[in-house]
């Protein structure tokens, strides 16, 4: 169960959305309905989540020894190093900012409060969950614990939800910031906004380390 909790907490790394999060607080005029849309957003993110969540669990069940193999083989832990290792390349190589034209697209059906809000929410959290390896090996590792099924099918609600735990603080954040711009938090959210490279590749190398050290425990 710990893992499984830990590699939920990875994914919740997600630059992407945290990124149109943040878009959000700075575009969005200060009588706008921030807190309806960012909320829209993210249920709409979580029930992304929780749907490919649910479907993989369906899957991982049916397959049970086959993961469970998977996991107590070394190649599970060369894998999770050889992904760090290529995650931290990537990021060292890339410039921090490949998302903003996305972001840019993204925020056009997300000016005010609505059904389309929740369509970008789900779609994104589909789109996240489903390229990314912290989020099927927290799942494998649930899927493979002596559980009881309702142990594992009520706890993807607690995955999805700890998948969105970051974007969900970096709203309330966003949203202090615009309630209190010359507070500390403004002073903040201005150094990150002006160091958003930095901030991107920092959770990217975050991500790539922690691969990496849950391969090499994993080997030992």
């Amino acid at each position: 169960m710990i893992q499984a909790v830990s590699f939920g907490l990875l994914d919740s790394l997600n630059a992407l959305l945290i990124g149109v999060i943040v878009a959000l607080g700075v575009m969005l005029p200060r009588n706008a309905a921030y807190r309806r849309i960012v909320t829209l957003l993210i249920a709409g993110d979580w029930f992304g989540v929780f749907v490919l969540s649910f479907i993989t669990m369906v899957v991982f069940d049916g397959i049970r020894d086959l993961v469970q193999r998977a996991l107590d083989s070394p190649v599970f832990g060369i894998l999770l190093i050889i992904t760090g290792v290529l995650t931290f390349v990537a990021t060292l190589r890339g410039d921090g900012g490949g998302d903003s034209p996305l972001v840019r697209r993204i925020l056009d059906p997300l000016q005010a409060p609505s059904f389309k809000t929740v369509v970008v929410g789900f779609i994104l959290g589909l789109a996240q969950s489903a390229t990314s390896i912290p989020f099927f090996t927290g799942l494998a590792y649930l899927s493979a614990g002596d559980y009881h099924a309702a142990v594992r099918y009520g706890g993807l609600v607690v995955y999805a939800s700890l998948a969105l735990s970051l974007p969900a603080l970096s709203a309330v954040f966003v949203g202090l910031v615009r309630a209190y711009p010359y507070s500390v938090f403004g002073r903040a959210f201005e150094w990150m906004r002006g160091n958003r490279e930095v901030v991107v590749k920092l959770a990217s190398y975050i991500v790539a380390v922690a691969l990496t050290l849950f391969g090499v425990v994993k080997l030992l």
